[in-house]
């Protein structure tokens, strides 16, 4: 099976090629560094690496606080990040810019043997630390091949997630089994990865509720907010294609009376997209790059409808000048995006009906009260609106969502004895 795999990987080459060249008209970061993506890389200096891989912007944040526990224990060591999107590398860019003279940046290659290979005699790693759901099989493979020792942490993975790779057993059943060890987010989780074939895991939790909201953000959050005068505030956070549709129709059906509706897209290239859908709808809209923070804060207009936040990095800032949080890729089936950092910044949280990739969790915080998971778009307003009324119990399920953040923490910690190890 892997034969075969490897084989339609490179048949499929030029065509991965072309089409990385043509998303890159969206978003430019797809033609640069293209070179890596084949296995080619800068000369470095010789040093002992760990090679950390965090596939996109919500795994890169997930992987900070086990990057720097890794960077205070192991002195001696450098770190390879390695990211599949642009977004995961421009992220680690902005989390990690204090400690570049010790962590360097890449594009994993794509998962052709010659190219792994490659990457695996620039860097030559002690160690492989793949973030939450990433089983490539001539990566694993080559990795094994070279005595590096693989392990998975603040791994997840879904019911759907399973039944796929089921399908696929032939081919992913085997490189499962050939991680060294495992350290999953939940017993849930833990139980569909022994299906899956892996070994040696343990249950460490969730490293996303080990990560501190900057201290800076909840400065800039009270600066946007005061643009908004005394308005209650809902945003909508990491939104999703097909999301920003239902919600502009649920708000214009609902009319929050005064309220503000924040909406944060989740990629970048969709800024413009969410902007001309705004505009269609003849929305009254200011976008977040319109606003200098720095600068004294004059309150946008009184009939502004929606603030869009297009802008990267800046997510706790915008849950510190809201009062209630939607957080999207739940509205539609992709499984929902991470809670944790409006929990960490003590707001409430309503959900849709798709949770999949972060089911444990959600379930738990509506078990706490913290959270509420609606039907759909309109239900999702009318919550909100609920909410919004209610001061009293919008300041209690806060209060319970910190609560709720601050229980969970830990995994950092019991992520790194469980792989010191691996670590020679």
């Amino acid at each position: 099976m892997r034969l075969i795999y490897s084989l339609a990987w490179s048949l499929a080459l030029p065509f991965v090629i072309m089409r990385l060249w043509l998303r890159g008209k969206q978003e430019p970061g797809y033609r640069q560094h293209i070179a890596e993506r084949l296995g080619w890389y800068q000369p470095i200096s010789t040093k002992k690496y760990l090679w950390v891989h965090a596939v996109s912007a919500g795994e890169t944040r997930a992987a900070e606080p086990i990057i720097r526990a890794l960077l205070a224990a192991y002195p001696e060591h450098h770190i390879v990040l390695t990211h599949m999107t642009p977004i995961g590398r421009s992220t680690g860019q902005i989390l990690f810019n204090n400690v570049a003279d010790r962590l360097t940046q890449a594009f994993v290659p794509y998962d052709i043997n010659w190219m792994i290979r490659r990457f695996l005699r620039h860097f030559s790693p002690t160690i492989c630390i793949l973030i939450e759901t990433e089983v490539w099989p001539n990566l694993i493979a080559q990795c094994k091949s070279a005595g590096v020792p693989i392990t998975l942490v603040n791994a997840r993975l879904s019911e759907r997630s399973l039944k796929k790779a089921q399908r696929l057993s032939g081919l992913m059943l085997p490189a499962a089994k050939a991680i060294d060890y495992v350290a999953a987010q939940s017993g849930p989780d833990a139980e569909r990865l022994r299906v899956l074939g892996v070994a040696d895991l343990c249950v460490t939790g969730n490293m996303k509720f080990d990560v501190s909201p900057p201290p800076l953000m909840a400065e800039r959050g009270a600066k946007l907010r005061a643009y908004f005068a005394d308005r209650p505030v809902f945003i909508c956070a990491s939104t999703r294609e097909g999301e920003e549709a239902l919600i502009v129709d649920a708000f214009m059906q609902l009319q929050l009376p005064r309220a503000l509706l924040i909406i944060t897209p989740r990629h970048p290239q969709r800024f413009d997209q969410v902007a001309a859908l705004l505009s269609q709808h003849q929305l009254r809209f200011v976008r977040r790059s319109s606003l200098d923070l720095d600068q004294d804060a004059l309150p946008i207009p009184t009939d502004t409808q929606v603030f869009l936040g297009d802008s990267m990095g800046e997510m706790y800032m915008y849950y510190a000048a809201s009062d209630v949080a939607f957080v999207g890729g739940s509205l539609v089936p992709l499984g929902g995006h991470n809670l944790i950092e409006a929990f960490a910044m003590s707001r409430p949280v309503l959900t849709g009906p798709h949770t999949f990739n972060f089911s444990e969790i959600t379930e738990q915080a509506i078990t706490a009260q913290c959270a509420q998971r609606a039907s759909d778009a309109a239900d999702v307003m009318r919550r909100a609106q609920t909410l919004l009324d209610d001061v009293a119990i919008r300041r209690e399920m806060g209060t319970q969502a910190h609560a709720f953040f601050l229980q969970h923490q830990g995994a950092t910690e019991r992520t790194m004895r469980a792989i010191a190890p691996f670590i020679r």
